[in-house]
């Protein structure tokens, strides 16, 4: 690997044996508790070995890391192969020494060379990873509603029926990644664990998780011949008032194939003894419990940034994905950390599909007049279709040669599914 750009520090793969001095950096970083052997048994370290980047000094130590997972991330109408970026920290006593910028300049290249034409984050604190190129691309949203908040009806919600069960990683596994990857078919940014580490530990449930409280839970939705049609893990906290038990639930994860399976679900989660409010786990703007609750001014929505997108390659993820409306336009891409990106490149799209979206084709645009100029963040922040470029155009960070060609893009661009990823990597 290429030697890091601070004197002093040097990049590497890390090997097996130093797996506990890359977690102890991100521990250092983050302020984790400790761990227990019971804990590594239940949640194992996901991140491959070869994907997994550490920072030494001279004499040994590891102070940064960062790794990746190869995701597959869904798009408007496709899917494109993706670096999830995710265990990037440096130790407190080695920070401002340029070490995230070396990290991140090191993953964008290794990605790049897998053929990955796109990353994605979490971010921790949103006001870091724009410089580096990453654009907001989703927004979800949590909900804390009462218990008995009313649904309007749904046709066939009541000929499914529900099971309560003590949530098994060993029997629960499937169940829930058949049904999360069902309930997401083509919404864009709806990441499946690529890993048997990932999805053990999307049903993993340590001591250490439950703060003093129950283990958690598992609610299931059933069709007549007894296929799961919807799930939610949960875990009630005991609370006693004066007026009697007010306990609160936390959703973790829940995850719908129809409306019918999600007023269910709903109903059922919104109706447990002793209870007094139930909070969502990551939801999408746009999910169906939001159109099913009665009075939807009630329980006030926390929505919060979700993806964080960067193109790597924008022909080929511009190509990775389908548009709302035909298009012929000039992108002017700017991109301080990929040369490769800095141009114009022109988006043509070929004829609609069965679905009335369409395919395209990317191609550099030479000296062509540009439509639209924007930031490669602006272009990632867009890509999933739940941002609009006549709203970033409106914020500044979108110039447009004309106002047909930004009204174009834009309704091109956009998706009438809103992106989301309900679970944090």
């Amino acid at each position: 690997m290429s030697a890091a750009t601070t004197t002093g520090y040097r990049l590497f793969e890390i090997t097996a044996d130093r797996v506990e001095e890359y977690r102890s950096v991100d521990a250092a970083a983050f302020a984790e508790p400790a761990r227990d052997p019971a804990y590594d048994a239940e949640v194992p370290f996901a991140v491959p070995l070869d994907r997994a980047v550490a920072v030494e000094t001279g004499a040994g130590e590891i102070v940064a890391v960062h790794g990746s997972y190869a995701f597959t991330l869904p798009t408007p109408g496709g899917s494109v192969p993706c670096a999830g970026l995710t265990w990037v920290g440096v130790r407190p006593d080695h920070r401002r020494r340029g070490l995230l910028t070396t990290m991140i300049r090191a993953h964008l290249d290794r990605s790049l060379g897998r053929g990955e034409p796109v990353s994605a984050l979490f971010a921790a604190e949103p006001g870091i990873y724009g410089r580096y190129g990453y654009g907001s691309a989703s927004d979800s949203v949590r909900l804390t509603l009462a218990r008995g908040a009313a649904l309007r009806a749904v046709p066939g919600s009541a000929d499914l029926t529900v099971r309560f069960a003590t949530l098994d990683p060993a029997a629960h596994e499937g169940l829930v990644e058949d049904v999360y990857a069902a309930a997401g078919a083509g919404r864009p940014g709806w990441i499946r664990r690529g890993s048997d580490a990932l999805r053990r530990i999307a049903v993993a449930d340590p001591v250490a998780w439950r703060h003093g409280n129950e283990p958690a839970r598992l609610v299931t939705v059933h069709a007549a011949d007894g296929s799961p049609r919807a799930f939610a893990i949960l875990r009630r906290t005991q609370t006693w008032a004066d007026g009697g038990p007010e306990y609160a639930v936390q959703v973790r994860l829940a995850a719908s194939v129809d409306a019918a399976a999600a007023h269910r679900l709903w109903s059922m989660l919104l109706d447990l003894d002793l209870t007094a409010t139930v909070a969502t786990g990551m939801l999408p703007v746009d999910d169906p419990l939001l159109a099913l609750l009665v009075d939807t001014r009630r329980p006030v929505p926390k929505v919060s940034d979700n993806l964080w997108v960067r193109l790597l390659d924008v022909p080929a993820a511009l190509a990775g994905r389908r548009y709302a409306a035909p298009l012929d336009v000039v992108l002017r891409v700017r991109d301080a950390l990929l040369p490769g990106n800095d141009g114009a490149w022109r988006l043509v799209t070929g004829e609609a599909g069965a679905d009335g979206t369409h395919g395209a084709r990317v191609e550099p645009a030479g000296s062509a007049e540009p439509d639209l100029e924007l930031d490669v963040r602006e272009l990632g922040a867009a890509y999933l279709g739940g941002r609009s470029l006549t709203a970033l155009a409106a914020a500044g960070q979108v110039t447009a040669a004309r106002p047909d060609a930004l009204h174009r893009a834009a309704t091109a661009f956009g998706w009438p599914v809103a992106p989301v990823c309900p679970w944090v990597f």
